[in-house]
């Protein structure tokens, strides 16, 4: 199976695109702060499942990454609080987005918690 099939990474590949097209109403001035950060941790989600699906001949490695992967979906998550804080988002996105990064979270630990239905070959 290729990785783009995953559940996680679909889902977390589509709330990266829509976290872009949101920010890109973000004033100017948090361009390289509020702006970068946010396109970089919703970008990261997806990137680290990838990279975690790749690495499954090594379970540690795997779990790793997907640790990764859950932390950048919560950073995700901190800075939607800060859009929605400074009203650079309407509550309707903050939600939509919230509730799409509880989802991910959600696939990602079901991930970290059963390695062996993604193809991860227990350590002895």
């Amino acid at each position: 199976m290729d990785f783009k099939k995953l559940m996680a990474y679909q889902k977390s590949f589509d709330l990266a695109m829509l976290v872009f097209e949101i920010s890109k109403s973000f004033p100017k001035e948090e361009i390289y702060s509020l702006t970068d950060q946010i396109r970089r941790s919703s970008r990261s989600v997806c990137a680290n499942i990838s990279e975690a699906y790749r690495k499954r001949r090594y379970p540690k490695h795997f779990i790793s990454k997907l640790t990764d992967a859950d932390g950048e979906n919560s950073e995700t998550n901190t800075w939607l609080d800060f859009a929605l804080a400074c009203n650079y988002i309407s509550s309707e996105d903050y939600t939509k987005c919230s509730e799409e990064g509880k989802e991910i979270g959600k696939l990602i630990n079901y991930m970290i918690n059963n390695p062996g239905k993604f193809g991860v070959k227990s350590e002895n």
